[in-house]
């Protein structure tokens, strides 16, 4: 794409460096993952508490000049096109962003469709949330299963020397992504999870992580987190905090407003879905201690076998603390 387009591509010198770099590139283009969407937002508020960049941002001059300070100090006060992608990234997310001047597209894609088949550009405020539609070359349809089947110019045939895979995977020429979706009037999509990340409750009851993982994230104190509870009675949401948004605050007060934000979103579940208690991770999930992939996603069954025990025990607690 860089030489298509005649574009300069910077490499950063090390994730330390990260927010450096940015701001020295300053690029017109920037892709990033959720997470990194997320750390920037927690050290912007860590300097500019919420509710007085609220205040800020109402005030005519007062808030275009926070929006462009806060845009040069992340290094994207020259980007024209920013995009996240790799895992959902939460709407409430998306719109604290739009609320700063930045609207980030949403986009998908896999290594088999040669990289990018969806993507919400040009940036509509009205379709938040979404991925956006199938880019020119591409088709894309929704099963009776609710998985994302594709077909196009850019996507692979099958696997090299690998026939069962390919049968399995490509079915009447689709690629079966393994990808569940909502597709609208408009043929924008609205990822709900992958097929495999569905897990049966302890009541018969099949629950789809990511749609409650997304409303969880609407607390900015939140980094990581994974719904879990195969076999339990409830899911129960394991959480790592964000040093940046929790920094001075006491065990009460996160307490406190996690039991909120539980409540909150436990009124807008469906009764098998709704949440048994949040239970709090001591440790980040890193790539290092083999939680995240490199793409820092993150690894379900791995987190799964490592909380099994811990949210098995029943609590009267809805915030339980590792």
């Amino acid at each position: 794409m860089s030489l298509y387009s005649g574009a300069t591509v910077t490499f950063v010198e090390s994730l330390d460096t990260f927010a450096e770099d940015l701001r020295s590139a300053n690029p017109s283009l920037f892709i990033s993952v959720p997470r990194l969407w997320m750390k920037f937002q927690a050290g912007i508020l860590a300097k500019l508490p919420q509710k007085k960049l609220d205040k800020l941002l109402k005030l005519p001059i007062i808030g275009s000049l926070v929006r462009n300070k806060v845009k040069k100090q992340l290094g994207l006060s020259n980007a024209r096109l920013c995009g996240s992608g790799t895992a959902p990234i939460s709407p409430a997310i998306l719109e604290w962003y739009r609320k700063i001047g930045i609207n980030i597209s949403e986009g998908w894609g896999m290594t088999e469709t040669t990289g990018l088949a969806v993507m919400q550009y040009p940036f509509r405020t009205e379709k938040l949330g979404t991925i956006g539609q199938a880019v020119n070359g591409t088709e894309i349809k929704i099963s009776d299963a609710g998985e994302i089947l594709v077909r196009g110019d850019g996507v692979v045939n099958g696997y090299y020397k690998d026939d069962e895979k390919t049968a399995e995977t490509f079915v009447d020429g689709w690629l079966h992504t393994g990808d569940k979706a909502e597709m609208d009037a408009d043929g924008c999509l609205r990822i709900t999870g992958r097929v495999k990340d569905i897990f049966k409750s302890g009541k018969g009851k099949y629950v789809v992580p990511v749609p409650i993982e997304s409303l969880l994230y609407e607390n900015n104190m939140i980094e990581q987190m994974c719904v879990m509870g195969s076999g339990l009675p409830q899911p129960v949401a394991v959480v790592v905090l964000s040093e940046e948004t929790t920094q001075g605050l006491s065990q009460e007060e996160i307490q406190s407003s996690l039991s909120e934000t539980l409540n909150s979103v436990n009124k807008r579940l469906e009764g098998h879905e709704k949440l048994d208690r949040i239970f709090v991770a001591k440790d980040p999930w890193t790539i290092e201690n083999g939680l995240l992939t490199p793409t820092m996603k993150i690894k379900r069954n791995d987190l799964e076998s490592l909380y099994a025990q811990a949210i098995a025990i029943e609590s009267r607690d809805k915030v339980v603390w590792q």
